[in-house]
Formats: structure tokens, sequence, C-alpha cells
């Protein structure tokens, strides 16, 4: 069998078993989307969906963010981790989409990069999420299976990225990326994972 083809059969998998695959952040827009995905470096989804709903109640806009103080952003989110420099984040990010973006999210890879805070993984799920651009955002656990699978060497990050852009549809990638997260949580734990039981492992492991 042809990595071609293994690839393939992976994404007929994953395809079955998560056919519509939810977005695990609670947003409304690309800046909360934008937040809850800045919020969730070191942090689960759970956490940031029972966080961001006490911080968009208060501010779920650039300007009204803006117009609260760093303390207050980081109290709120203090049980996110990392609290000192995620609130200096969303602050100076909220007044720099207001005063050189016109309180908009811009739908650039380079002008989402160059906001505080704010790294090539986040920035290509906003792409990805929020614009539809197709990308590919590879955080650890996208990392940890695509190793497991013998579709990357698992160098680093940047490097599964690559290596799943090259080997997978790019009208695929807006949709794999989050198939992948599910199954990963549903069936190829990091810890107490029973290759012999799972759908891919059981088969390419």
């Amino acid at each position: 069998m042809t990595k071609k083809q293994k690839v393939s059969h992976i994404i007929q998998i994953l395809e079955e078993l998560f056919p519509n695959p939810p977005i695990p952040l609670v947003h409304k827009d690309a800046y909360t989307l934008l937040i809850s995905v800045l919020l969730s470096a070191q942090c689960t989804d759970e956490r940031v969906n029972k966080i961001t709903p006490l911080l968009f109640k208060l501010a779920n806009n650039p300007l009204d963010m803006s117009n609260l103080s760093i303390e207050t952003i980081r109290e709120i989110i203090k049980p996110c981790g990392l609290s000192p420099a995620k609130s200096k984040a969303i602050f100076n990010l909220s007044h720099i989409l207001i005063n050189k973006y016109h309180g908009e999210v811009p739908n650039s890879f380079e002008a989402l990069e160059e906001l505080p805070g704010v790294g090539h993984k986040t920035a290509s799920v906003v792409m990805s999420q929020a614009f539809g651009v197709p990308a590919f955002p590879v955080d650890t656990h996208i990392h940890r299976l695509a190793t497991r699978w013998g579709l990357s060497s698992g160098k680093n990050v940047t490097q599964t990225e690559k290596d799943l852009k090259r080997l997978t549809p790019k009208s695929k990638w807006n949709t794999l990326h989050l198939q992948i997260i599910y199954f990963g949580r549903a069936f190829c734990p990091a810890r107490g994972h029973k290759p012999e039981v799972c759908p891919i492992c059981s088969i390419y492991g």
C-alpha cells in the first residue's frame, strides 16, 4: 500500500466517524474565535468554553475589550493559565484591531501573525474556521497522531503541517484538522491508548 492509499483510507475512516465536526471553541464571530483560540494555548477547550462566556459578557468586541483593564481581563481568564501574558495580548491586540483595522479581524495570515499573542497555529484556526481559507492548524494532538500514523517524521509541528498539507487534498484541510482532533479524543489519547481497538492504529499504528 502506498502512502497516498494509506492517507485516503485514513481520511475515509475519519469521514465516516466524524462527518461534520463542529468547531470545539464556542464563539459568535472572528473576534471571539480569535480570543478563544488565544486562550486555548496550554489549556483545554472545555475550560476555555467555561471562561469565555464570563469574559464575553463584559466584552465581546475589540472596543469593549480595550476599555477593560488588563487586570480585569487577567482575573477572569486566570483558570486558563498563562494569564499575565494572555491578558496583555488580548488587551493590546484589541487596541490594534481598532486603530489599524477599523475594529475588524484581518483575514490574512501575515496580519494575524503580527498581532500580540497570535502565532501561526492560532492564525491558521482563524483563517480556516472564521474565513474559510484552506489551512491546516497543527496542535500537539494532531502532531502526535500524524507521527503515530507514520504520516510525518514528527520532528516539530512545522514539519508535520508541511507533511499533512503535502499528503492531503487542500479542499479537506479545514475539516480534516477538526476530525483528527475529535478522533484523538475519542480513540487515540496520549495516555492509556489501546492501539488494538483504535480504528486507525489497529491498522496503521
